[in-house]
Order: C-alpha cells, then sequence, then structure tokens
C-alpha cells in the first residue's frame, strides 16, 4: 500500500513540519507515504474571478507533473460528499483492496483546487464545512489517514 499527498505550496511553519513528520512515521508502519509540493502561484490583490480561475489551473498543471501513474486519485474539496473517520477508514479499505494499492490525495492551494483536476479525480471527499488554511489541512489529512489505519487494524486510538 502507497498513498501520497499532492499540497499547493511549501510548508513553512515548524509546528505544522513537526505535526506531519510524527504522522507520517506513525502512517508508515501500515503503508508507504510521500508527501509532495506543488509551487503555488502568486495571487495579485483583488484578483478577478478570471485571473483566480488561471492561477488554480496553473497550479493544476503543476499537480499534474506530479501524479503517479496507476493510481486512484481523490481530491479534497469543500462542496462534496463528508465521511465520518468510520466512513473514511472503509473507503480507504475498500479503495486499497478492490481498486488500486496507491491512493493520492489533492490538496489545493489557497484558492483550491482547478475545476479540471477536480473532474479528473476518481473520486472528490470533503473533511467538513469549514474552511482550513491549506497547510493546516495536511496534518489534518495525514491524522485521518492514520486513525483510518487504526480503526481497520481495529486497534485502540479511535474513540
Amino acid at each position: 500500500m502507497k498513498i501520497t499527498v499532492i499540497g499547493v505550496g511549501t510548508l513553512k511553519e515548524s509546528f505544522l513540519k513537526e505535526g506531519i513528520a510524527e504522522f507520517r512515521k506513525r502512517i508508515s508502519k501500515y503503508a508507504k507515504i510521500e508527501i509532495l509540493e506543488a509551487e503555488d502561484e502568486k495571487i495579485p490583490h483583488n484578483a478577478s474571478a478570471k485571473e483566480e480561475a488561471q492561477i488554480k489551473e496553473k497550479e493544476a498543471s503543476k499537480i499534474r507533473a506530479l501524479l503517479p501513474e496507476n493510481s486512484y486519485i481523490i481530491a479534497l474539496t469543500l462542496h462534496q460528499p463528508m465521511l465520518s473517520s468510520e466512513e473514511f477508514a472503509e473507503k480507504m479499505a475498500r479503495i486499497f483492496t478492490f481498486r488500486n494499492s496507491h491512493i493520492v490525495f489533492l490538496i489545493g492551494g489557497s484558492l483550491g483546487l482547478a475545476d479540471s483536476i477536480v473532474s479528473a479525480a476518481d473520486e472528490c471527499i470533503s473533511f467538513s464545512k469549514m474552511t482550513f488554511p491549506h497547510q493546516l489541512f495536511r496534518l489534518i489529512l495525514l491524522e485521518q489517514i492514520y486513525r483510518a489505519f487504526k480503526i481497520n487494524s481495529c486497534e485502540t486510538y479511535h474513540k
């Protein structure tokens, strides 16, 4: 099993790096994991909707360049079905068992993901109706991936 997380932007905050390193270590007991960063585009102050769409499309091109072949791609977006931790764990188990041994999660930049990359994904899910900073969301995602492995292994962690 392999998991790849592709996020837009470079992580700078040391406290987030430490948290991510901890969950990468925990997840590595269950699957190979890698985190790839696509360079984000500068957003002009008061950018128009057209400019924002162009920025998201440029970031999408950078994401596409990082996409591994033969993987199951899950785009993380705001306006998609939300799952409980248990449902997320079940989904991961079903993908690994019946579809693909490599799952790729896509996290957009501050503007989100381009429609073109969302429509090309195998699946789209949302973690919350709330908006999270994309850098913080990497940590949230890794925690939920770790929680899913613990749930699927019937190990204590999940409450």
